[in-house]
């Protein structure tokens, strides 16, 4: 089994998505391990996304993790990453396959929703970055 760490983002919070976007997800076949919602300080945004740092959007990525509450959640299953990078669609919503995640609720690029890992080092890093001291973390190594 492997693990990915997916944030809803505070737009998609603030609509009142997450029952939408949890049953997505289960639907998928994936499972929800953990699950937390928290406020991002600007320095927990900028630490989790200071790979992005160099990159113009960088700034108003952080502004806008900022904004509102998000919930992480850890998904299991069998090749988790490929599977929800494919639920959540393209990061342009416009250009996301009908059904996915960012295709029925993605508002621009810069409101997209959803966060998702991008590998299996990127989802042990980001899942230890949510979920330190609990005992997801020693699953995701």
């Amino acid at each position: 089994m492997e693990l990915t760490l997916s944030i809803i983002k505070p737009d998609g919070v603030r609509r009142n998505l997450v029952g939408k976007i949890f049953s997505q997800i289960e639907e998928s076949g994936l499972r929800i391990a953990a699950t937390r919602m928290i406020h991002l300080s600007r320095r927990e945004a900028e630490q989790f996304y200071a790979v992005h740092k160099e990159r113009p959007f960088y700034g108003e990525l952080v502004e806008s993790m900022t904004t509102g509450p998000v919930v992480v959640s850890v998904l299991e299953g069998a090749n988790a990453i490929a599977r929800y990078r494919d639920l959540m669609g393209a990061t342009d919503p416009k250009k996301a396959a009908a059904g996915t995640i960012r295709a029925t609720h993605a508002v621009s690029i810069g409101e997209n929703t959803v966060h998702g890992s991008d590998a299996v080092d990127t989802a042990k890093h980001e899942v230890g970055f949510f979920f330190a001291g609990t005992e997801i973390v020693n699953r995701a190594k």
